[in-house]
């Protein structure tokens, strides 16, 4: 179907770029009701959309910006989706002249938000409205319904809202959207979001290799492990996917197609930026920051083949022997890890929400991230309710449901932990996790001595527990010891 000129003001909603993600959010704004104008930076994209979907619904094709731009009713109400980074900028640098006051601009890609803080302080500037929102679930979630993370102005969210709300997965808490606060917040959450998905995935990643290093069990037996996990506490899409994944055969071979799969996990940049906030804001995130380097790692493919020759694997090799209670110990550690990780990012975006004065509500991102996105899980209505309870947990290892499920799976964690050491099988996001809890359940660190030291070398101070009143002191750490290294009396 070609393109023809739209009439003026016939669209409720317009998308800018037909990829994978846009054209099946396109189809999931008309599906329900709205007629959505289209546009791409190659007009025979949208040709063959139209050829295919023109006539089952309500559609306004465009070959420029301005017809696209004509084709919307006031005030204008658009989804880019383009790539993150330079194309955004140069999208809106096209966009700004043609637009008025009070349209809105929606942002969807996975943009940083700090360029999302940027883009709405310049778009503010002009009467433009600028929504910087996260979107998970996939392809197949922006067709059916995704987790959509709007941040803003809250006007501009009020008018797109009937319509987020009709495209968002629903689940028993109600539609998954909601509004999560002005400017950044929105694509912050979602970093968060991904940072959470990093961390999960390798939690999941590592029991599959332990068990399967470990025990010697087939991908074929590891399917039914996850799909029997699946059917309890860590019930989740992402397990649900693992055992998908595992019991899939090649066509051409015969064998599991996981194990012709090259072990180097690529990445988008999301999760490294979720460690780079966590180190800005001073939030641990030893899970999360795990998982972005063990992808790192795994790139190093040569390099690791190489080592595997010249450095040995110590430990014994698998054991058939006492399958069972190895499974249980990773279950076990599986289920605390993930909790760890789900802590660490409700963290990171508390002291975010302090930070940026977003008033981010904890409580309603659980909620939303129920359906629709990469990361629901049954985990999550805990911590739904644990934020009902608590809005200001400080985290969710404290909330009275979820600390006894950890401190019951500590056992088996320690016990998996074990496993691996002994192997010599890698597992560094579930070992960071158990380093964490045991971390932040510890009343006195070493960090005293690490102190000292940056004290003796660098004179910069410390603090007294006996004299707390005395606030940061320096001590002259050469004149407090004597020739025999033995203390002598400080001045």
């Amino acid at each position: 179907m070609a393109i023809t000129a739209p009439a003026l003001q016939t669209a409720q909603f317009g998308v800018i770029g037909l990829g994978m993600m846009g054209e099946n959010l396109a189809l999931n704004v008309e599906n329900h009701g709205y007629r959505v104008a289209l546009w791409n930076h190659k007009p025979e994209k949208v040709d063959r959309f139209l050829d295919t979907h023109g006539t089952e619904g309500q559609w306004v094709g465009s070959r420029t910006l301005e017809e696209f731009v004509r084709a919307l009713a006031s005030p204008r109400l658009m989804l880019l989706m383009v790539p993150a980074g330079k194309a955004v900028d140069e999208m809106l640098e096209k966009l700004m002249p043609l637009l008025s006051p009070e349209d809105v601009v929606i942002d969807g890609g996975n943009s940083l938000f700090a360029d999302t803080q940027r883009r709405e302080a310049a778009l503010r500037a002009l009467g433009i409205q600028f929504i910087g929102m996260g979107v998970s679930g996939g392809a197949e979630g922006a067709r059916f319904g995704p987790s959509l993370m709007p941040g803003g102005p809250r006007p501009a969210y009020d008018l797109v809202r009937p319509i987020l709300e009709a495209i968002a997965a629903k689940t028993d808490s109600g539609p998954c959207v909601t509004y999560v606060g002005p400017d950044g917040a929105g694509h912050f959450v979602k970093m968060v979001h991904n940072g959470i998905e990093y961390g999960n995935m390798q939690l999941i990643a590592e029991s599959y290799d332990l068990l399967r290093k470990g025990t010697g069990l087939s991908a074929t037996e590891l399917s039914d492990v996850f799909a029997e996990w699946n059917r309890g506490p860590l019930a989740s899409y992402l397990i649900e996917i693992a055992s998908l994944v595992l019991k899939a055969r090649d066509p051409e071979t015969g064998q599991p197609l996981v194990d012709l799969i090259l072990d180097h996990a690529e990445q988008k940049g999301t999760g490294r930026w979720t460690a780079q906030a966590a180190l800005e804001l001073g939030v641990p995130i030893p899970t999360i920051a795990a998982a972005v380097d063990a992808r790192v790692l795994s790139s190093m493919k040569a390099e690791r083949v190489e080592a595997s020759r010249q450095l040995a694997r110590p430990g014994r090799g698998a054991s058939t022997e006492n399958r069972k209670a190895l499974s249980d110990s990773v279950q076990a550690a599986l289920s605390a890890a993930t909790i760890c990780s789900y802590a660490q990012g409700m963290n990171l975006l508390r002291a975010a929400s302090t930070e940026y004065a977003w008033h981010v509500d904890r409580r309603e991102i659980a909620r939303i991230w129920k359906g629709g996105c990469i990361i629901r899980a049954r985990l999550l209505d805990t911590i739904v309710h644990a934020f009902e309870r608590a809005p200001d947990l400080p985290n969710l290892l404290l909330d009275p449901d979820i600390r006894p499920r950890v401190l019951e799976a500590e056992r088996g964690c320690r016990s998996a932990v074990e496993a691996a050491t002994e192997l010599g099988i890698p597992i560094p996001a579930t070992s960071a996790s158990l380093a964490y809890f045991d971390g932040y359940r510890s009343a006195v660190l070493p960090q005293n001595l690490t102190q000292a030291q940056r004290d003796f070398f660098g004179a910069h101070t410390y603090q007294r527990i006996d004299h707390p009143e005395a606030g940061p002191v320096h001590a002259d750490w050469r004149r407090l010891i004597d020739d025999t290294g033995r203390p002598s009396q400080e001045t």
